[in-house]
């Protein structure tokens, strides 16, 4: 179905502003994003009625987010003097077990990582007590309106609404974010985004970070961050994050893929009714060999910034590769770490994980395509 109304950018600045009753949103270079996304859902998405009114709610609450922000650091200028230390970004292409591989080195205490309640409402709300409880509230509320939304994504995805989430979600502020091509049909935002400068959207993150350390001052711990989105700004990561690793997990791309076609399928679900499995597994497929390319070229200038995790060590002897991981991050794995490891370990296998089942063909795909197309990457890496 094709919807008769248009998302307005600045009738979204409007709205953000009237919710808020803010008008600076600081530095206007995020218009760019925001027009080519804005442009690309009108003409490409092809949303539904509910997908409309879904995306232009999300878009104006990360609007008045940006208000909220700069407010928050007109009133608190020090928070920008806060040092943000970044130890780790996770990455690799999705469903290569960076998530265990967060979750996991996320448990020690020598390290911090963005949790899913913060990263969804990181703004303290007016008179909040401080443990937060009217976000967490808010944000398990949200998190129970989502698996409505899209009944299949638990299966593909746990997520624990106290537990730690990918910082792509307060990118997603910056309009420069994986996020969006992977919820909606955007192809056109999707080129943009990886020929553009991301380094305004990572200066960002760390005010996110510094806001976040700001409200928890005995938080000044590195920072263990993951998201896929970041193998497509490598070197602004590390330009950005002077003492930050890059862990790449792997795994071999004929699984990895048609994975995060199908997890992609369940979520684009929610804001179309025209979606189409062969054309969103050939874009991803494209979209990952580039990325993969790209990312060889970064790191050949700088490999001592890289550690390498493989799939399945993760999964079969996950205690040593966290400790392994921790060694290389210059962060020693001591009794107290083995024991957070081995007490998340317990935690994780209660909590719900379905599954889901899919092939390759099911997204215009084959095992034989797929082995050439990224014969580059696996022949290094696995």
């Amino acid at each position: 179905m094709t919807v008769t109304t248009e998302l307005n950018v600045s009738e979204l600045l409007d709205k953000a502003s009237a919710k808020t009753g803010l008008t600076d949103f600081g530095d206007d270079w995020f218009r760019e994003p925001l027009d080519v996304l804005v442009r690309s859902l009108n003409t490409e998405a092809a949303l539904s009625p509910l997908g409309f009114e879904l995306t232009r709610h999300r878009l104006t609450a990360l609007l008045a987010d940006r208000l909220r922000l700069r407010a928050l650091q007109r009133a608190h200028p020090s928070i920008l003097d806060i040092e943000v230390r970044v130890a780790a970004e996770i990455c690799g292409l999705p469903r290569t077990g960076s998530t265990l591989l967060h979750r996991l080195l996320s448990a020690s205490p020598q390290v911090t990582s963005t949790l899913s309640w913060e990263v969804a409402y990181p703004i303290p709300f007016p008179g909040e007590a401080p443990d937060a409880p009217d976000r967490k509230r808010r944000a398990q509320e949200r998190m129970q309106m989502f698996a409505q939304l899209s009944p299949d994504f638990g299966d593909l995805h746990t997520v624990v609404w106290d537990g730690p989430e990918e910082d792509v979600l307060l990118l997603d502020r910056t309009f420069v974010s994986m996020s969006y091509d992977s919820f909606y049909r955007v192809p056109s935002y999707g080129d943009w985004l990886r020929s553009t400068d991301q380094s305004p959207a990572y200066r960002e993150l760390r005010e996110w970070l510094q806001v976040l350390q700001w409200q928890s001052p005995d938080r000044g711990l590195p920072w263990v961050l993951k998201s896929p989105h970041h193998l497509t700004a490598v070197d602004t990561v590390l330009d950005t994050f002077p003492d930050c690793k890059i862990v790449m997990t792997h795994r071999s791309p004929v699984n990895a893929v048609p994975s995060y076609a199908s997890m992609v399928r369940a979520m684009s679900a929610q804001y179309s009714e025209n979606i189409d499995p062969v054309r969103i597994g050939q874009y991803w497929s494209r979209r990952f060999a580039m990325t993969l390319n790209d990312f060889a070229t970064a790191r050949s200038a700088r490999p001592d910034r890289f550690v390498d995790v493989r799939f399945a060590d993760t999964v079969s002897k996950p205690l040593e590769v966290a400790r392994q991981v921790l060694d290389e991050l210059g962060l020693p794995a001591g009794p107290a770490d083995d024991a957070a490891f081995e007490a998340y370990l317990t935690r994780n296998r209660t909590e719900r994980h379905g599954s889901h089942s899919y092939t390759p063909t099911d997204f215009g795909l084959s095992e034989d395509q797929l082995e050439r197309d990224f014969a580059f990457y696996s022949e290094v890496y696995l």
